[in-house]
């Protein structure tokens, strides 16, 4: 599975994409991260790429052409460009997403959604916004990662891309690391006992953990998960 992120500022992401999971994932060729910097389809040289609003108002807006020419350069690198929008499905297997406050509530199931396709290209926001018409004409949807105000697309950009990975075959070690199959319960480890201080009587691990009866603890972790 192929990640395209368009940004403005590319050096945002640090190297969280070349750590742990997703890095391993991308060393052993099964998932593609690549992060363009939306200037570089910027026609001046000046690499602007956003402009003050119509009617006025505070802050920029990032124009529609740079973010147009950088879709319509990433899509052609694909092989089967046929899409049906209407029906709210790709079928190139190429899905466009714009970040935005209006955007559907990203999930578990929509994760789940979205790794279904081959690749999928993430428009990252900035300053005041982009132009509506990138909405409205570039992006098969829009999403947001929750009901908070983020200064750009980047965190959200870098939220999916690690949801949606962990539903591609290979990239976590077992199938059961999922928490929609295993359940999310409260995990300890060594030591049994920790103590904080000299004077603390110490934080227990519960002793059905440590009986060895798999039953019980199938058990005790359904019931708190």
């Amino acid at each position: 599975m192929k990640f395209d992120i368009l940004s403005s500022i590319p050096k945002g992401f640090g190297d969280y994409f070349d750590q742990s999971v997703i890095g391993r994932a991308r060393q052993r060729g099964i998932i593609d991260v690549k992060i363009y910097d939306i200037r570089d389809w910027a026609h001046d040289k000046h690499r602007k790429i956003d402009d003050s609003p119509f009617g006025g108002g505070p802050g920029m807006v990032i124009k529609i052409q740079p973010i147009y020419d950088a879709v319509e350069f990433l899509k052609s690198k694909t092989t089967h460009l046929s899409s049906d929008r209407k029906n709210n499905k790709s079928k190139s297997g190429t899905r466009v997403i714009l970040f935005s406050t209006r955007g559907k509530l990203f999930t578990q199931n929509e994760a789940k959604r979205l790794s279904k396709y081959k690749n999928l290209i993430l428009i990252c926001g900035r300053y005041e916004g982009v132009d509506e018409r990138v909405a409205k004409h570039i992006a098969d949807e829009e999403i947001s990662v929750g009901d908070f105000i983020l200064s750009g697309g980047e965190i959200p950009a870098m939220i999916v891309v690690d949801a949606v990975s962990r539903f591609v075959p290979g990239v976590l070690g077992k199938n059961e690391s999922l928490e929609e199959i295993k359940g999310s319960y409260p995990t300890y480890t060594r030591p049994e006992i920790f103590y904080p201080n000299k004077k603390s009587k110490g934080w227990k691990t519960p002793k059905i953990l440590m009986l060895g009866d798999h039953h019980k603890i199938k058990e005790w972790r359904e019931k708190n998960s």
